[in-house]
């Protein structure tokens, strides 16, 4: 919540326009551990489907998660990459495909991904939620 301070609403603001301009993609859109190697994306990584369930409950920051991709799926006429640029539209991807498994209402979720990227999720992630179940 504490990366969150301060740059939440700038971030739906860039999401509502369109283009992400400033720095926020780790804790905005998380992934799943174990995808990215610096140090922001290992900080604000989630290391479970169970992890990620609890982020869709918290009452901050799964509702925050719901909006932010709710704007995005608002964004007409652009790809993920003219939205987020690289690598961050295929980091939106991972985000999605994680939480579009641990929502109980994956709608918001498989809408961006349907949208953006044909309905396919991403392989490393659906890996890394089965390597964590074993």
């Amino acid at each position: 919540m504490d990366a969150q301070s301060g740059v939440y609403e700038q971030a739906l603001r860039e999401l509502m326009a369109g283009h992400k301009r400033s720095h926020w993609m780790w804790f905005i859109f998380p992934q799943i551990a174990g995808l990215g190697f610096s140090a922001m994306a290992q900080r604000y990584a989630v290391g479970s489907l169970d992890e990620a369930r609890a982020y869709l409950q918290h009452p901050l920051l799964g509702p925050r998660l719901g909006r932010c991709t709710e704007a995005v799926n608002r964004v007409l006429g652009r790809s993920a990459h003219a939205i987020f640029g690289s690598p961050d539209d295929m980091k939106f991807r991972s985000s999605l495909t994680l939480f579009g498994r641990a929502a109980p209402d994956a709608l918001p979720f498989r809408t961006a991904l349907d949208r953006y990227f044909g309905g396919q999720e991403d392989t490393r992630t659906l890996e890394k939620l089965q390597a964590s179940c074993r």
